[in-house]
Order: structure tokens, then C-alpha cells, then sequence
């Protein structure tokens, strides 16, 4: 059975160092392969968990130049011989002095801005700059715009739709006929009718029952998964979630059923036909129809058509036409140059130079005279090598379904025999008391990691490893 000793692990595996998740979900996440979308094959009373199954690596051995082969390059110095010797202490020379330009000022015109054209709504001083709209209308409406002149000016006229008058006949009543009917005639007689023939009658006799009991299956039985849990639940949030395959029994449930004990019956019983006497009318004469012509009305009404719709047009400020002044007009206007008067500087006199010639002066020295020149003495030098270990990634990280202890398969001694087995593996040095607490759990993180095994949860794996299994 599941003890309260062991419970407590389940909860405080919650709290492993939070240090330590963190870390190893930021650095190795991006790199881990997620192999749980799809629950294990398992055996009902087994338990599953997400724990992480940490990378592989392969180490090998390689010499690396550490400093390479080289030589000791030994100086044996050269000797002299000391003399006396006429040396020019300074050459003659050319001292040369420069003479600066001289400059005088000078006004000049600069172009600032070109001379161009622009539209206006008006060639005054009150004129703005046409709006785009405006620009389209004109050219929509047959102004060609980039030809135009400077100093052009064009107006928009509004014209009116144009309309006719005609007159026409319209058929108000079209031609008919009136019908004139003359009703049917008839006389009254007496006919003996059966209202109700002869039949036989169905007398029902109700059916008996009675109530007993049955006892029937509503759920057969199966093999479900549920969450569960274990000594260590979670260490992030991508591990620690437990699923065991549970057996649940059938289940069935007693009914009141009731069954038939006498059928029904049906008596039949002969019932005689009625008769009933009736007045008639019998037909003399039919109705008969006769047919008048109503000739078609018609009436003159007048009709206005359109001739033309009404429109905007741009034509020529001088020119004459139809239609009425919108107000809206637009100008080509002439935009002279810019020019701004900046100050030059213009050389008036050019710079120059002065020559005047210095002697060379002379001095009286001694010299030392190489005897024997300096040599060098080189010693080879082998070069030096270290051996490292080089550390290459076989397989990345992995999130898998591993077996788990849980209440469904755990016996009440198991947290003793879990901190045994870490004591004797050399990673816990608590007490043996089956309360796991921070040490016991540290120490389960500690194997795991040591052993290269899945961590996130106290698999059967680790279980196994430590002989407790």
C-alpha cells in the first residue's frame, strides 16, 4: 500500500532546486526531441512518467601543437678598430621662405532655384496652387495640360441635361367581353340512400403483464490510463507527469422488467347497414352563356425624353460656349529664376618663393672599423605537443515515457530501501528514516546524472540500477 512517508515524497519532489531546472531548460530545450505525443504499450498496473533522457557523447584522444619547433638563435658580437675621420656634420642646403597669395572680394550672381511653371486658380496675387482634383477634371474632360501655354487660363462650365417634349397614345383599357349567364333550372324529388352499410365490429381485450427482475451489464471491463503519481513527480515543466494503465472491473446493475403473461384479443360482432331518405333536385335545364364585345380605351399623354445628360466641361477662359461658370479655373503661371549674391575671394597676387643658399658644415671624428663581424650560433628547437580529449554529441537530448513507481505498484518499505541503495552508491549520506526530503532527493539527481540516466522522475530505470528492483 501507498504510506504517508512515501506520499510526502511525491509532494516534495516537487521542490528539487529551482537553480537546477532552469538551467537545463534553457540550455538544452532548443535541442531536445519530444518523443511523448503518443502514450506507451503497458500492461494494466503499470505507471508511466515524462522524464528527460539526457544526451550521449563520444570521447576521443588527439595531439595538439602546443608550440612549434623553433631555434635558439645565439649573438657572438662583432669586433673593432677605432680611427679618426672627417664627417659632414650638416650638407649644404637651399632655405626656401614662401611669400602667401593675396586675394580681393568679389560679388557674384548664383542661380538658386530654376525658372519653371506652375497652376494657379488665378494669374493675381490672390492666386493659390491648383489642387490635384482640379488638374484631373481639366485633363479628364479634354484639356491637355502638358502643352499648354504659359499664361493660359481654363474655366469649368457646368451644362445642363437637354429634354424633348412628344406626345403619345397609351392604352389605358385594353378590349374585353361581358358574359351574360343564365342560371340552370331544376324540380325537387324524394331518393331513399344507405347512409351507413353493414360491418363488423372489433371488440379489443387487453393483453396481461407481469414485473420481474434482470441483472444486466452496463460497462464490460477495461484497462484505462490515469494520472498518477510517485516518490518524484516533476523537476520541470516538461517532466514528471505520471500515467498508469489501471483494470476496471465490469459493472452491472439490477432491473425491474416487465413481460407479457396473457396476450390481447379481438372479438368481432356483425353491426346491419342504415338507411335514410333524402330530397333532391333533378336538372331541368343547364345555364347557358352568352358573350358581348367591349372595344379598347386609349388616352394622349405627353412625353419628356432626354436628350443629353447633364456634364462638367473645360474649355478655354476666352472661349465662348455653352453652360454655366462653376467658379473653379485653373492658370499656367510663369515661376521666374532665383538667384542669391554670394562674396568671392579672386587672387590678386599669386604666392611665391625665396631661395638663398646655406653651406655645408664639416667636423672631425672618431670611427670604430669592424675587425671581426658578429656571429650567430642557431640550436634546433623540437616542437611540443599535448594530448586532449575531445568531446563530440552522438544523440540529442529526448523527453520519453519511462516506467515509474506509483500507489498501484509500491510497497511501504520502498523509500528505506531507495536511501539504502543510495548510501551504498556513495551519493547520500542521510539518515535511513523513508522521509525523503532535500538530501534524498538531491541524491536521486546526483545518481541519475552520474549513471547517464532519464531524469524527471524516479523511473524503474534508476530503481533497477540501484539493485532496489
Amino acid at each position: 500500500m501507498f504510506t504517508k512517508s512515501f506520499a510526502s515524497v511525491a509532494v516534495l519532489a516537487l521542490l528539487l532546486p529551482a537553480s537546477q531546472a532552469m538551467a537545463a531548460s534553457h540550455e538544452k530545450k532548443a535541442d531536445r526531441i519530444d518523443a511523448t505525443n503518443t502514450l506507451p504499450d503497458a500492461k494494466p498496473g503499470e505507471c508511466f512518467a515524462k522524464v528527460i533522457v539526457p544526451a550521449t557523447y563520444d570521447t576521443r584522444s588527439e595531439e595538439v601543437l602546443v608550440k612549434p619547433e623553433s631555434e635558439n638563435v645565439e649573438i657572438k658580437a662583432a669586433t673593432f678598430d677605432v680611427a679618426e675621420t672627417s664627417i659632414v656634420e650638416k650638407e649644404g642646403y637651399t632655405k626656401i621662405k614662401a611669400i602667401p597669395a593675396k586675394f580681393r572680394e568679389e560679388l557674384i550672381e548664383v542661380e538658386t532655384s530654376k525658372a519653371g511653371s506652375t497652376w494657379v486658380t488665378n494669374l493675381g496675387k490672390k492666386g493659390i496652387p491648383a489642387s490635384p482634383a482640379l488638374l484631373a477634371g481639366a485633363k479628364t474632360n479634354g484639356i491637355d495640360i502638358g502643352s499648354a501655354s504659359v499664361g493660359a487660363c481654363y474655366k469649368e462650365y457646368f451644362v445642363a441635361a437637354k429634354f424633348e417634349q412628344t406626345e403619345k397614345e397609351v392604352l389605358i383599357k385594353e378590349e374585353s367581353e361581358e358574359i351574360k349567364i343564365a342560371d340552370a333550372q331544376f324540380e325537387e324529388a324524394q331518393e331513399t340512400v344507405v347512409v351507413k352499410q353493414a360491418s363488423k365490429k372489433k371488440i379489443y381485450k387487453a393483453a396481461e403483464y407481469e414485473v420481474i427482475e434482470e441483472k444486466i451489464e452496463i460497462e464490460p471491463a477495461k484497462a484505462v490510463w490515469k494520472k498518477g503519481d510517485g516518490p518524484i513527480t516533476k523537476i520541470d515543466n516538461s517532466t514528471g507527469e505520471i500515467m498508469c494503465l489501471i483494470q476496471v472491473p465490469a459493472v452491472y446493475k439490477i432491473i425491474k422488467k416487465t413481460v407479457l403473461k396473457t396476450p390481447s384479443t379481438i372479438d368481432l360482432v356483425e353491426v346491419p347497414e342504415e338507411a335514410k331518405a333524402f330530397k333532391i333536385s333533378k336538372l331541368v335545364s343547364d345555364a347557358t352563356i352568352d358573350k358581348v364585345k367591349i372595344p379598347a380605351e386609349y388616352q394622349t399623354v405627353s412625353i419628356t425624353n432626354k436628350l443629353s445628360d447633364a456634364a462638367f466641361t473645360w474649355r478655354g477662359a476666352e472661349t465662348d460656349g455653352e453652360g454655366t461658370y462653376t467658379g473653379n479655373q485653373i492658370c499656367l503661371k510663369e515661376v521666374p529664376a532665383k538667384f542669391a549674391k554670394i562674396k568671392k575671394l579672386v587672387v590678386d597676387t599669386v604666392a611665391a618663393i625665396e631661395e638663398e643658399k646655406v653651406e655645408a658644415v664639416a667636423k672631425l671624428i672618431k670611427v670604430s672599423n669592424v675587425a671581426t663581424p658578429a656571429e650567430e650560433v642557431r640550436t634546433k628547437i623540437a616542437a611540443e605537443y599535448n594530448t586532449v580529449e575531445k568531446r563530440s554529441k552522438v544523440s540529442s537530448e529526448r523527453l520519453e515515457w519511462r516506467r515509474v513507481l506509483c500507489k498501484t505498484n509500491m510497497g511501504g518499505d520502498i523509500n528505506k530501501r531507495i536511501q539504502q541503495a543510495l548510501k551504498d552508491a556513495g551519493v547520500y549520506n542521510g539518515p535511513i528514516d523513508g522521509a525523503f526530503g532535500k538530501g534524498s532527493m538531491s541524491a536521486v539527481e546526483r545518481f541519475q546524472q552520474e549513471n547517464g540516466l532519464a531524469t524527471g522522475g524516479l523511473t524503474i530505470d534508476v530503481l533497477e540500477k540501484l539493485g532496489v528492483m
